[in-house]
């Protein structure tokens, strides 16, 4: 007989938040990969063209950790026409001792959100200038938030800039954010904007073709890419990880099956030799991040399985503390 425990939503975000234990959690799971403590198997994706939608299958197992995280996380991007949102998933958390199930987490993409808003605050605490005037954004949807939610946790800033395709959006999230960050918060007539005016800028978007070029880059420029995590997704021309002064990515092998050094190396602007650093050389003290103010800094974010296990491990325990979820015998 072997139990498991259910727990939904309301429960895990009463346990978990975007906070500094959560950035913790996950800059010692790039740690970890960085030091070859994981086990990280490829991304298994399913595409749904006609529904504009996708489902990933994320894993990792951290050694010394009891149990290990399966993750199915979908984005189906025509979702708003339904007044839906666009992603939603589950975790399943599984005993690394055994291989049986011990918990399922109904976090309807809750966590995924968390722990990739907390990989942006990894990188941008590692590539960022400590000074920042200036955060921008482009995108409007969930993790345009919790990617500026994770950035105020390791920088101070004075203001943030959006922009998004759909003006609507945009004004939402100004609405949103101003009020929980407590800075100004404006809408730009554009991208080039956003990049111009910026010390930080986050790239959001599922974009499949690229719109962010190297001639908007300029001297102290830090830029986190997300959103490209699959291989027709490009939100940064070639050009830009070509003149960035210092290049990270999450996952080298993973990034360059299908981040943005995917597109790099497809067009022969990087080559697999050149010096592409992994996030966790960054937290693991290995290598320096950024080395001067005037530094041009790029991080590939594609989204490790190490994240996931980390975080989902953090909600569980809490859970257990807490005395949430329920428990049904097998």
């Amino acid at each position: 007989m072997t139990n498991i425990t259910l727990l939904v939503e309301s429960e895990i975000r009463q346990c978990v938040g975007l906070d500094l234990a959560a950035v913790a959690a996950v800059r010692d799971a790039f740690t970890q990969l960085s030091g070859g403590e994981a086990v990280t198997p490829p991304v298994m994706r399913v595409d749904i063209p006609e529904y504009h939608g996708e489902v990933d299958v994320k894993t990792a197992y951290l050694r010394g950790r009891d149990s290990f995280a399966i993750k199915i996380a979908s984005g189906f991007f025509e979702n708003y026409r339904l007044g839906l949102p666009s992603g939603s998933g589950l975790m399943v958390l599984v005993s690394a001792e055994t291989g049986v199930p011990k918990a399922v987490l109904l976090d309807n993409g809750y966590l995924t959100n968390v722990r990739t808003g907390a990989a942006g605050a990894v990188a941008a605490d590692c590539l960022a200038r400590d000074a920042i005037g200036v955060a921008g954004v482009i995108g409007s949807g969930a993790q345009a938030r919790f990617q500026i939610l994770g950035l105020s946790l390791v920088r101070k800033f004075e203001s943030v800039m959006v922009y998004s395709t759909r003006p609507a959006n945009a004004d939402r999230y100004v609405a949103e954010m101003q009020p929980l960050l407590g800075v100004e918060v404006v809408r730009a007539k554009d991208a080039e904007q956003v990049v111009r005016s910026s010390d930080v800028v986050v790239t959001t978007t599922p974009s499949r073709q690229p719109y962010l070029p190297a001639e908007w880059l300029h001297p102290g420029l830090h830029i986190t890419a997300m959103g490209s995590d699959a291989e027709d997704k490009q939100e940064l021309y070639a050009a830009v990880l070509a003149q960035a002064d210092r290049l990270v990515c999450d996952l080298k092998a993973q990034c360059l099956r299908i981040g943005e050094l995917h597109h790099a190396l497809e067009e022969g602007v990087l080559r697999p030799e050149d010096e592409i650093l992994e996030l966790g050389d960054l937290t693991s003290g290995r290598r320096p991040g950024r080395r001067s103010a005037s530094e041009v800094t790029v991080c590939d974010l594609t989204g490790v399985g190490v994240q996931d296990t980390a975080i989902a491990l953090l909600a569980y325990e809490r859970a257990m503390q807490a005395g949430f979820g329920l428990r049904l015998e097998l």
